[in-house]
């Protein structure tokens, strides 16, 4: 994997030109570009440290900086993205000639969890819409933001990313504008829209196509904001650790249970592969019996 440091761009890091490619070729979003590079800085420390550059660092020197991020506390998943980051940094090198091979082709990492996401009951979602005060401004915004996430299953990002014009009340639709710049049309319900509806009737910026729909304060609402404010409805309900993914997951999941296909779930959560999706998949004993004897042609 030796490459001659005359093979090596002057000026420019090998980092900065593997992010620009991220951003230019690749068209990932700012805030994807900003965790591959806060990873690559970890990675880069790691090779100043072995007196060795990024470039000539070796398979078990990358093991070795998998092995020091678990034994300084980072979780499973985080050590899992960070690996993920290497693997396309290499990737990239070995792409463009800077090495002749990847020191990461057999990175090992923490297996993944086991654990299914946390999912509400139809009755604990309608527990939590309810909890909003729509007889004030903010207790309406909140409402709709709720009612929205759960009718569509948006991620945090996309929820605070919406404009004005991204609202059809009349055809019930949303345009989100995904990762990686991917845009999809996501219907949603009557109950949704008319919460968005009862929202708007509170500010007149909804008729500027593009500002924020979700604002606080006059600014656009903050992913953080939203966590916190997810979090507080959710004690006020009674329901634990309530967050976007929580939402998000009680979407996919009620369509299927309800008799979505999966390809339609998967195309409305704007996953690229299908076995993401699958994690939704998860049935109860009581569902699994039924479906066996509706469907076995040996039940009776």
């Amino acid at each position: 994997m030796a490459t001659a440091a005359s093979d090596i761009p002057k000026g420019i890091p090998l980092t900065k030109l593997f992010l620009r490619y991220l951003r230019i070729e690749k068209g990932l979003s700012e805030n994807t570009i900003y965790n591959y590079g806060r990873d690559l800085r970890r990675l880069t420390h790691f090779a100043y440290q072995s007196a060795r550059p990024i470039h000539q660092l070796r398979a078990g020197d990358i093991q070795e900086f998998i092995s020091q991020l678990t034994l300084n506390g980072f979780s499973a998943s985080t050590v899992r993205r960070i690996a993920g980051t290497i693997r396309s940094f290499y990737a990239f090198l070995v792409l463009d000639d800077y090495i002749d091979s990847s020191p990461s082709d057999n990175l090992e990492t923490p297996p993944p969890p086991t654990h299914l996401p946390t999912v509400l009951s139809e009755t604990e979602i309608q527990r939590l819409l309810n909890t909003p005060d729509i007889t004030c401004n903010t207790g309406r915004r909140d409402r709709a933001i709720l009612e929205l996430m759960y009718a569509t299953g948006l991620r945090a990002s996309e929820l605070v990313s919406l404009r004005n014009k991204d609202i059809d009340l009349i055809s019930g639709l949303v345009t989100v504008h995904g990762k990686g710049s991917r845009q999809r049309i996501i219907p949603f319900g009557k109950s949704a829209a008319h919460s968005i509806k009862h929202y708007r009737n509170t500010t007149s910026s909804y008729a500027i196509p593009n500002l924020h729909l979700f604002t606080n304060r006059g600014k656009p609402l903050t992913r953080q904001l939203l966590w916190t404010l997810l979090n507080q409805y959710g004690d006020a309900a009674g329901l634990p650790s309530v967050s976007p993914h929580t939402l998000r997951h009680s979407c996919a999941t009620h369509l299927l249970h309800n008799g979505a296909e999966l390809k339609h779930v998967q195309a409305l959560l704007g996953h690229s592969d299908i076995s993401t999706t699958c994690i939704y998949t998860h049935i109860t004993p009581t569902r699994l019996v039924n479906s066996y004897r509706l469907h076995h042609p040996r039940t009776t």
